[in-house]
């Protein structure tokens, strides 16, 4: 089963390879792995997409745990979360075929970055499957190259439920004790 796991670790140099070795020791592909710095440039969110079955995703999270520099570590499969990814596509175009690949991509709701007179380089963003699928449609006109960022996600706060009457009063109680807030929220 596919897992997406994400981890904030210590912007430090050799983290990436620590975390990178621990998965080769252990047999475990990485199919998608994306790094960048967080709203403190002092912290990392790692986000690795991994095959495997609960026990072996469960021993590679407490293996992660145990390193130096890891901060925390979710695994988001079983959560609801975002997930994104880009891609930019290389296409092979001539006069008869330029405006095919530009109605795909406006169907996918994909930009035209670059066009050449040979080529179209288009940028999608958005779950895995989309980008596969618009790879797939792209394909009989020749790709001529690809480029994917790997996933990028972030667990989902906002699940669908309903506050219980008790967290609303709450809420109403904090909002009656600072009105300021709540104008300024209307006024903007």
């Amino acid at each position: 089963m596919k897992h997406t796991i994400s981890i904030l670790v210590e912007n430090k140099f050799g983290v990436l390879a620590r975390i990178s070795g621990l998965f080769s020791a252990k047999g475990y592909n990485i199919e998608s792995i994306s790094v960048g710095p967080t709203e403190d440039p002092t912290i990392s969110r790692m986000t690795i997409v991994t095959n495997g079955d609960d026990d072996q995703i469960e021993q590679i999270i407490k293996q992660l745990n145990k390193l130096v520099d890891i901060l925390k570590v979710v695994d988001l499969t079983n959560e609801p979360f975002v997930e994104r990814e880009l891609a930019l596509i290389k296409v092979k175009v001539n006069p008869h075929t330029r405006s095919d690949v530009i109605e795909i991509s406006d169907i996918f709701r994909a930009k035209v970055v670059d066009i050449g007179p040979t080529t179209l380089t288009v940028e999608v963003t958005g779950k895995s499957d989309k980008i596969t699928a618009m790879i797939k449609m792209l394909a009989p006109y020749g790709i001529v190259e690809l480029a994917r960022t790997g996933v990028i996600a972030l667990k989902r706060e906002f699940k669908g439920e309903v506050y219980d009457p008790k967290e609303i009063k709450l809420l109403q109680k904090k909002a009656k004790q600072n009105p300021d807030t709540e104008r300024k929220k209307t006024e903007s």
